[in-house]
């Protein structure tokens, strides 16, 4: 996205109440991006990597947490429609997010330590 086109969706983002900033190039990079902050901390950073499609990264304190993935036909959007987009985004449920760990299989655990009751039970058998 050019600097120019950034500034103006940024404008009309903030005129509806949305917390955006242009998110300047990094080295290598030449596109411009936009910057949302959002109430819980994290950040949804669109359209800074120069692919064509509108998508975003969420990121806490830098580190990836989720993502908008992009939206289909999105890279002939006009600036309302990109306005509308992100504007309007599901930021509490992005796509990407990291599964918690899952339990061990029940035949892969060690045994249960068997009880002194249960050794002298079957000491008596017979």
């Amino acid at each position: 996205m050019e600097e120019e086109r950034a500034r103006r969706i940024v404008e009309t983002l903030r005129s509806r109440n949305v917390f955006a900033h242009v998110k300047l190039p990094q080295a290598g990079v030449t596109q411009y991006g936009i910057r949302v902050t959002l109430p819980d901390g994290r950040e949804a950073i669109w359209d800074n990597d120069g692919t064509a499609g509108l998508e975003a990264q969420i990121m806490r304190n830098g580190i990836l947490v989720g993502f908008v993935a992009s939206i289909p036909e999105s890279e002939n959007f006009g600036d309302g429609q990109i306005i509308e987009s992100i504007a309007t985004a599901d930021y509490d449920r992005p796509v990407g997010r990291s599964r918690p760990s899952t339990p061990q299989p029940a035949s892969t655990r060690p045994p249960a330590p068997v009880s002194l009751t249960q050794r002298l039970r079957s000491s008596f058998r017979g």
